[in-house]
């Protein structure tokens, strides 16, 4: 083991997290401030210093806790840039909570802090129960963040969030148990080279899949989202739909595609028939919102649809696109948020219908709303564009049905969001309370400018993002590929797989496309 820089990526929010709690109010914005900028430098450190093409998994520390139980730690490509997602987004929610949270200061804080060591350890984590731990235990903060600070429904719907995921997280946990007693190990790494058999495979893949749907959330389990966003504050639903929500997505990749590729491929056409639905159905559902946070909440799922269709696409382009819709999404959704968040602590309401023509007064605010507009449904220079392609041109190697429907969904996407654009900065201005707000101050320049520079370099220069995890993919996809389903067989439109093998043979020459 060198430096242990995982642990101490753990131990510096948590010791701030404790402080918090002692801590008066002005003291505890700062120490949480202070923490989370520190472990956004050791993310940086960890980046810079990831070998990209090196081992596998890298910067590992190891110790046995009990027998059966070990603390492990260690990331691949994959597990940094969400580590990495994580870490940048948790400064901007302190700077998003810095004026709206005005009771329990100290216990607010030390919440978010402890939420950043969970969401760490999910991703680091190389033992099963560790994950596990780590995984389920960051619903404690969530609750807490939205049944305390939330709105006045706040109640039912962290009990709900709760209860939604309570359900597959015990399926998950007596999954873990029967294949630490098949397999003699709680290691993932090794767990994901080891064959089950094709019985249990698929009694474990339904397992995790019951965790996992409800995380990402896939249709119909994702009724707890717009609930949970609507009623927690405003940084709480930028960590929610920033990095929560793709925890069931990691999931599928850590777990479900590695260790259970035979059921993998026998539920992929389910999968993406539960994505075909989402998407169509949660676009339209978004267009008659009246609500800002509901809206944005309707289009996390239909993004995250994209997710799973993506990676049970069974190739290198949906994964990888897959993995950067995630990126991409979590920066996007995340701004979406402190944007409804800043004209929301101004006229405290979050109607569509009390605003409008706000790029009169505020027009600062109304570039930065048009920018993350504008990465939400795909323009190409941003974000969002390079996971949807990679991971559309993935299913498309499939079948071109299930790529039609989904580009539908696209299409619905760029139709509410800026239908949501023309009522709130563009129009007449009606009410003059919305016409007399001033625009963004330094501390919210402060939260959005970061994610808008990010979303701008991961649409210019997608490779920084793509080069670390393209390894770990592979490995992923030569794992998959030979129980990949023959699509083309189940449906009588599709590209054909011979096509696809020719191309992948051709750019393998250096030939190009053909």
């Amino acid at each position: 083991m060198e430096f242990p820089i995982l642990s101490l990526m753990l131990a510096v929010p948590l010791i701030g997290a404790i402080a918090c709690l002692f801590l008066p109010a002005g003291t505890a914005r700062m120490v949480a401030l202070v923490a989370t900028l520190i472990n956004l430098l050791l993310g940086a450190w960890l980046w810079v210093d990831y070998d990209i093409g090196g081992a596998q998994w890298q910067f590992v520390e190891r110790a046995e806790i009990f027998a059966g139980f070990s603390y492990a730690l260690g990331i691949d490509g994959i597990a940094l840039m969400l580590i990495m997602l994580s870490v940048f987004l948790m400064p901007i929610c302190i700077l998003a909570s810095w004026e709206g949270i005005k009771k329990r200061v100290g216990e607010y804080m030390s919440a978010f802090l402890l939420m950043e060591v969970l969401m760490i350890g999910v991703f680091a984590s190389q033992d099963l129960f560790l994950f596990y731990i780590f995984f389920e235990a960051g619903l404690i903060p969530m609750f807490l963040i939205i049944g305390v600070w939330g709105g006045d429904n706040r109640i039912y719907a962290s009990y709900k969030f709760f209860l939604y995921t309570l359900l597959g997280s015990v399926l998950m946990l007596i999954a873990m148990l029967w294949m630490v007693n098949e397999a003699g190990t709680t290691d993932i790494p090794t767990l994901m080279q080891f064959e089950f058999s094709s019985n249990a495979q698929t009694w474990l893949w339904l397992a995790f899949f019951a965790s996992f749907a409800v995380k990402m959330p896939m249709w119909p389990v994702h009724t707890w989202l717009p609930d949970a966003h609507v009623q927690a504050p405003t940084a709480g639903s930028v960590i929610l739909a920033g990095v929560l929500l793709k925890l069931g997505g990691y999931g599928f990749i850590r777990f479900s595609l590695p260790m259970f590729p035979d059921a993998s491929a026998q539920f992929a056409w389910f999968v993406l028939a539960l994505s075909m639905v989402a998407v169509i159905y949660t676009s339209l559902v978004a267009l008659v919102q009246a609500d800002m946070k509901k809206l944005i909440a309707y289009s996390s799922v239909a993004h995250m649809a994209i997710v799973t269709a993506g990676l049970f696409a069974f190739n290198v382009q949906g994964i990888e696109g897959a993995m950067m819709v995630m990126l991409g999404h979590g920066l996007v959704s995340g701004a979406l948020f402190l944007c409804v968040g800043v004209i929301y602590d101004r006229l405290h309401t979050r109607e569509i219908a009390r605003y409008g023509g706000l790029s009169t007064n505020m027009p600062r605010y109304a570039v930065f709303f048009l920018l993350f507009t504008m990465a939400s449904i795909g323009l190409p220079g941003t974000s969002n564009f390079i996971g949807e392609f990679l991971a559309l041109a993935g299913v498309y190697e499939v079948s071109t049905a299930v790529t039609l429907v989904l580009t539908t969904g696209i299409i619905l996407g760029a139709a509410y969001m800026l239908y949501l654009y023309r009522r709130v900065a563009f129009g007449t201005q009606v009410n003059e309370d919305a016409a007399r707000m001033s625009d963004i101050n330094v501390r919210e320049w402060a939260m959005l400018a970061p994610i808008a520079a990010a979303v701008l370099w991961m649409g210019v220069y997608p490779e920084s993002f793509l080069a670390p995890m393209r390894q770990d993919i592979s490995a992923l996809e030569a794992r998959i590929a030979r129980v990949a389903p023959d699509f083309d067989s189940d449906l009588t439109i599709g590209e054909p797989r011979e096509h696809a093998a020719n191309y992948m043979a051709g750019e393998a020459n250096g030939e190009g496309a053909h």
